[in-house]
């Protein structure tokens, strides 16, 4: 027996729910479920130790997101606790709170400041007062209970490679990037345009994942049984790719690698730039103009950027200087107070799929 055996502390049904803020009878619940499986004693009395508390670490976090015990049990079973997700999930629900609390006090402040000074609370007030104290966002909580999802470790399962020829094809993100899947020496290869082929491994007859990102793929056949589109899940964002014309993703890729070689901008790239700097200053940013894994990201993050955009004051200059390797067109940005870098992929169809920025030492 190891020293951690030995040290480690049991509870009875009792001590761990009062502790830990559950009722005997949740904790009866979640065993009937499978979630947990407390020891028994010769007595057949339950204990609850490390494993079953870390546990319902895990489901209390996934039911704060409004998962079902349904859903929780089926996104759990089979999966040891990862205590590193869990806590980051936690973290993230935490911080999100934090967020909404600090920017519901400073809405409530500055209306408390106006109707002191004999101002009346406007329609525009009283409804941004209603959205940024209301504690509750759905939408978030989806994408937060995703992206843990998504981070689960995989299980790699044997099926009939012939069905890998149902799959290969050009395909298109809804407001995205263009994608191809294609297969060499019996592996089945998947790559954004403009990034390297990666293999994907099956879960599934129709489910597939990589080992080095956590990303996923979901064919979906339609009443015919062709597959004419899949289901990217990556970053907590589930996204339609459409099957489309290869020679249109061809010369599409084509163009990146010229555009890459002779440092040619996109041709929409400066003033799809210049309109995100002004909606991102306004807070405002339009979501609909941007891939669908861009747009999680903005909405989390637009907080933030438009605090350091407030910072480094108005816009004096903007300066194409070349293109990554990746394709992303790259920007300096004189501000009135700073220098900073900014870069940007368009997709073909003119939406944002990249955006970056960072500070620059001069």
């Amino acid at each position: 027996m190891d020293g951690r055996a030995r040290d480690e502390v049991l509870l009875t049904p009792l001590e761990c729910a009062s502790r830990i803020g559950l009722t005997i009878r949740a904790l009866r619940l979640y065993e009937q479920q499978g979630l947990i499986s407390p020891r028994r004693t010769a007595k057949q009395w339950r204990l609850h130790g490390r494993d079953e508390i870390a546990r319902l670490n895990e489901i209390l976090a996934l039911k704060s997101l409004g998962l079902s015990l349904r859903e929780i049990s089926k996104l759990l079973r089979g999966h040891s606790t990862d205590l590193e997700q869990t806590l980051a999930l936690q973290r993230e629900a935490l911080a999100d709170t934090k967020s909404r609390a600090e920017r519901g006090l400073r809405v409530i402040e500055a209306l408390r400041a106006k109707i002191r000074n004999g101002a009346v609370a406007s329609i525009d007030d009283l409804m941004r007062l209603a959205k940024e104290t209301k504690m509750t966002d759905p939408a978030k909580d989806t994408v937060a209970w995703r992206r843990y999802e998504q981070m689960r470790p995989r299980t790699e399962v044997a099926i009939n490679k012939a069905l890998y020829d149902d799959y290969v094809g050009a395909y298109e993100f809804v407001n995205g990037p263009l994608a191809v899947v294609s297969q060499r020496d019996g592996q089945l290869l998947y790559r954004i345009i403009g990034q390297s082929d990666l293999e994907i491994y099956p879960e599934s007859e129709t489910e597939f994942f990589m080992k080095i990102l956590p990303v996923q793929l979901t064919f979906i056949r339609d009443e015919d049984g062709a597959v004419r589109s899949l289901i990217h899940h990556q970053n907590g964002s589930e996204s339609r790719v459409v099957r489309t014309d290869f020679d249109y993703v061809r010369a599409s890729e084509q163009e990146l690698h010229r555009r890459i070689k002779e440092k040619t901008p996109q041709a929409e790239s400066e003033a799809a730039l210049l309109r995100v700097l002004g909606e991102l200053v306004r807070r405002q940013p339009n979501l609909d103009r941007m891939s669908e894994g861009l747009s999680v990201l903005v909405e989390e993050q637009k907080d933030f950027v438009q605090a350091e955009l407030e910072k480094a004051g108005a816009l004096t200059s903007l300066s194409f200087k070349g293109v990554s390797q990746e394709g992303h067109d790259i920007y300096e940005a004189e501000f009135e107070r700073t220098t900073m870098e900014w870069g940007l992929f368009l997709t073909p169809r003119g939406n944002i799929e990249a955006l970056y920025f960072r500070s620059v030492l001069v």
